[in-house]
């Protein structure tokens, strides 16, 4: 079974399925898609989110406000992360994290989002999901003055191995989407393989970044299918092999997740 760590199923584009989620979900379950971890990225969406969890047994959900969804003077208050924490189908938090790549002038703002985020997560012990980009050095900083007891995910991972080994080092998981498949993705994939065995995570990020060779369509959950089995190929491991170890560890991140299997 292959779980897919990460997917905006509220954002999905459903054309390929008649417009419909079931089928979408029913079509990942066919390929093996046992369980689905749907993203809060804002104050807007937790109840979408939420939704989706109570409405399928293989989905949960997290809360977060993503870095690129701020506005000053409406940032995320620690009194509503925590009572949206409080929910049972929320099983972590996030997204959140830093993203300088496409506003760097709002950095001061991300940073004391992704704060606040890591101090729910230390009162709440759930898990946290991050988010970074182009913001490599910040990152790792407030992950380490948090010094979260618990582990955390540093999902679509982009950068290089110096930072995946740092966030090791944290404690934290490294999470692999469709980008590794992509031509240009090398030193990705040499983080890829050397990732260790039960630290990695496989996601869609689903709609977006689909991986090859779907690239260029809208993403969807079922094509954690093509990630795991060119992960598998990149490691030298059996396919099954490389699900049961993902599908392992993403119980062992999630405690309260419910996956079957």
């Amino acid at each position: 079974m292959l779980v897919d760590s990460h997917c905006h199923l509220d954002r999905l584009d459903l054309s390929a399925h008649g417009g419909s989620l079931d089928a979408a979900l029913a079509a990942a379950r066919q390929r093996g898609v046992g369980h689905f971890l749907c993203i809060g990225v804002s104050a807007e969406n937790a109840a979408a989110v939420k939704a989706l969890a109570e409405r399928y047994a293989d989905v949960d959900c997290s809360i977060g406000v993503h870095p690129l969804d701020l506005e000053p003077g409406a940032e995320p208050a620690l009194d509503w992360l925590l009572g949206e924490l409080d929910d049972p189908r929320v099983v972590a938090i996030g997204e959140t994290g830093l993203d300088y790549h496409y506003e760097p002038k709002a950095a001061a703002l991300q940073q004391a989002s992704f704060r606040l985020h890591l101090q729910a997560a230390a009162v709440c012990g759930k898990p946290v999901i991050v988010h970074t980009r182009a913001a490599r050095a910040d990152t790792l900083a407030l992950l380490r003055e948090a010094a979260l007891p618990q582990a955390g995910v540093l999902h679509c991972f982009t950068e290089d191995w110096e930072m995946a080994s740092s966030a090791l080092d944290l404690g934290f998981y490294i999470s692999l989407s469709g980008i590794v498949t992509f031509r240009n993705a090398e030193a990705l994939r040499e983080v890829a393989r050397r990732v260790p065995a039960d630290r990695l995570l496989v996601e869609t990020d689903s709609p977006y970044l689909a991986p090859v060779p779907h690239r260029g369509k809208p993403n969807l959950p079922e094509y954690v299918r093509e990630v795991a089995e060119f992960l598998a190929e990149l490691r030298g491991v059996h396919f099954d092999a490389l699900a049961e170890q993902t599908t392992k560890n993403f119980r062992r991140l999630f405690p309260l997740a419910r996956v079957g299997g």
